[in-house]
């Protein structure tokens, strides 16, 4: 008599789903870890940009009217703002969206960026006189990056 009958038998199929198991419970984590630090460097780049712009700007500045200065929105010192870029001064709450929410009466503001985990970072700014002095460099400063926390 043939054995006609082709096919897995059950342990090999529990072997590899054993496998597939423990593959995965290695390769999850550390695809959302390369996710983070590939949304960080994204997050890098537009912010040197930002910061690039702002430098361009101070320069267009000086030459327009003798003194450095940077604007009160950051993003309107870029030549071309982020395309998730959202102008309504709100705390980004898209993913990916990028914002500026100016502080009322105040030469200061923060810079948003929502993450596809739904994180929300920030960058302090300031376009006020950072040198402190009346006349010369009126260039403001532009923070580091921090958590912002989503508590109302």
């Amino acid at each position: 008599m043939k054995n006609t009958s082709k096919g897995f038998t059950l342990i090999e199929l529990v072997m590899v789903t054993i496998i597939l198991g423990i593959l995965a419970a290695v390769a999850i984590p550390r695809y959302m870890e390369t996710v983070k630090k590939a949304e960080e460097a994204a997050e890098n780049a537009t912010i040197s940009a930002i910061r690039a712009g702002l430098e361009s700007y101070a320069t267009e500045q000086m030459m327009a009217n003798g003194r450095r200065s940077w604007p009160a929105n950051p993003f309107t010192a870029l030549e071309t703002p982020p395309s998730t870029y959202d102008a309504s001064e709100d705390i980004a709450d898209s993913d990916q969206e990028w914002s500026f929410d100016a502080d009322d009466g105040a030469e200061t503001g923060t810079i948003y960026h929502m993450r596809a985990d739904n994180s929300v970072h920030k960058w302090a700014y300031s376009y006020a006189n950072a040198s402190g002095g009346a006349a010369g460099d009126d260039t403001g400063t532009l923070g580091d990056r921090a958590a912002h926390s989503n508590v109302d």
